[in-house]
């Protein structure tokens, strides 16, 4: 039963456009820089289901999954980890995420 719960999660995700994806990856960046550049991922999760209009109590786990599975991508893919700046402070299998600043970012 496990399996098809996670093949009809992966179908599902994966009918999500590129441009999707990537939104929600902007999403997440937005809300690890605005906590200081690294926070737990249910605390990014949360803020960005809250600027999605969601109530944090009842968070989808669809949108759950699907912040998640953009954030490991995108930090998993080496030029996406570098436009993102995604890292892991405390190494892989960690919980939580962080940013690293762009220099053509940062505003003086």
């Amino acid at each position: 039963m496990g399996k098809t719960l996670e093949i009809a999660s992966d179908h599902a995700l994966g009918k999500m456009p590129a441009k999707g994806k990537q939104t929600l990856a902007k999403r997440v960046r937005e809300v690890l820089l605005s906590l200081g550049g690294e926070a737990h991922r249910g605390l990014v999760i949360e803020q960005v289901a809250r600027s999605m209009g969601h109530d944090i109590r009842q968070i989808p786990e669809e949108l759950q999954l699907a912040l998640i599975l953009s954030f490991e991508d995108n930090w998993r893919d080496e030029r996406r980890r570098a436009t993102y700046g995604f890292h892991l402070p405390f190494g892989e299998g960690s919980h939580r995420w962080g940013v690293r600043r762009l220099e053509s970012a940062t505003v003086h």
